[in-house]
């Protein structure tokens, strides 16, 4: 026979222990214990087995109670014969993300869960800043279900202005080793082309271009070569100007040094230059680096890219190098992107990331972010901001900015 022990109230040293002296005395075995504590308030569960006049008698009963009030708090005991010991596991995770998620955002989430027939095993948080994170372990149905689940959280997403990302839960989002960014407004914030073309005078242009071109209304090697076609006659050591110019995206330090630490292989792959990427790489100790590179002749840019042009198929194609020579199959690779040339390069990774996406994107990803930080990526890996702050803090590198409430 089983016997359930469920101690609820303030969490304080000396409770487990309490109990379970009381049940060594009683010789129980040990089948199962789970806990969790919110806001200091404890929920601990116990499931034991034993003969059923020492498991179920009222001596233990009586004893458990004892202890238990003695540290203030309460407890149920209760038969539990007919339940598995073990929970099978659960099939997906959902992380909703939102500044804030506010308790009607995630109670619309919980109704379309529960509509499909999605049991919801397990919530925890996992952040708090620079927005509040919430992971959902569910058990979906099999059949067709999932691609149910899918489209109703995408439209949840919209409707309540939160981000939803739909994953397995198995192994296999536990054992991502490689993880490629695109740059422009992604790993960087505005575009580089856009930067050059500003000394030339021919912003407007290229940001037209380059707007269509993300969008997917343009053939991105014929953008690329009309862009770069502005800046002929632009002196070479502008490129190394424009690269001190350079802004990270926020929360893009702390992604890659929290990344670092779990043996991530991290990577660009842009559709950018070289000459302008290749410090910046250098400084982030990236791995791998894929981008176009600038003609040069007698210290002027000609106009014109050399080389293999690193357009939608090649940045696929950069990926899969990658994962190669990193010995990483392409189930453990992340790729993270914002326009429709990062389409094919999402869609090979084992997981593909719309980051400040343009629609075209959203819609073939596997996760899409909306907020511009990219340490949100962590979350959706199964990283929390707590344990992103306890290496940062062993590093003595801990830093919240204030972020204003408008954001």
């Amino acid at each position: 026979m089983s016997v359930l022990i469920t101690v609820t109230g303030h969490d304080q040293p000396g409770v487990t222990s309490a109990l379970f002296e009381v049940l060594s005395r009683h010789k129980v075995d040990l089948l199962n214990v789970e806990q969790v504590v919110i806001r200091g308030r404890l929920t601990l569960g116990v499931l034991v087995a034993g003969a059923s006049e020492v498991a179920g008698g009222p001596s233990l009963r009586d004893e458990v109670e004892a202890a238990v009030h003695d540290v203030g708090l309460d407890v149920t005991i209760e038969r539990s014969d007919d339940m598995p010991v073990m929970r099978e596991p659960s099939t997906h995770t959902i992380v909703v993300l939102g500044r804030p998620i506010t308790a009607e955002s995630f109670g619309v989430v919980a109704r379309e869960v529960a509509r499909l027939g999605v049991n919801i095993d397990f919530i925890r948080g996992v952040s708090d800043y620079p927005v509040t994170g919430l992971e959902l372990r569910v058990s979906v149905p099999p059949g067709v279900v999932y691609g149910q689940l899918q489209k109703a959280l995408a439209q949840v997403a919209v409707a309540e202005s939160v981000d939803i990302a739909l994953e397995d839960y198995s192994l296999s989002r536990r054992a991502k080793r490689l993880i490629v960014f695109d740059v422009d407004s992604t790993l960087i914030q505005g575009e580089v082309i856009e930067m050059l073309a500003d000394r030339v005078g021919a912003h407007a242009a290229v940001a037209e271009i380059t707007e269509a071109a993300m969008r997917g209304e343009l053939d991105f090697a014929e953008s690329l070569h009309r862009r770069v076609a502005t800046l002929a006659g632009l002196p070479a050591e502008v490129l190394e100007e424009v690269g001190e110019q350079i802004e990270l995206t926020p929360g893009a330090r702390t992604t890659l040094r929290t990344l670092r630490r779990l043996g991530y292989h991290c990577g660009i792959v842009s559709g950018g230059f070289r000459q302008v990427i290749d410090p910046l790489a250098h400084e982030l100790q990236m791995d791998f680096v894929a981008a176009n590179e600038l003609e040069i002749v007698d210290g002027k840019l000609t106009g014109r890219v050399i080389g293999p042009i690193i357009d939608r198929p090649g940045k696929a194609k950069a990926l899969r190098d990658f994962a190669q020579q990193a010995g990483v199959p392409m189930a453990q690779t992340v790729a993270v992107g914002d326009g429709a040339n990062d389409m094919d390069m999402l869609a090979a990774a084992g997981l593909g990331v719309a980051f400040n996406a343009k629609p075209a994107l959203r819609e073939v990803a596997d996760a899409s972010l909306s907020h511009p930080y990219l340490d949100t990526v962590l979350f959706i890996l199964g990283i929390t901001r707590g344990e992103i702050e306890a290496a940062d803090a062993m590093d003595g590198v801990v830093r919240r900015v204030e972020i204003p409430d408008d954001e």
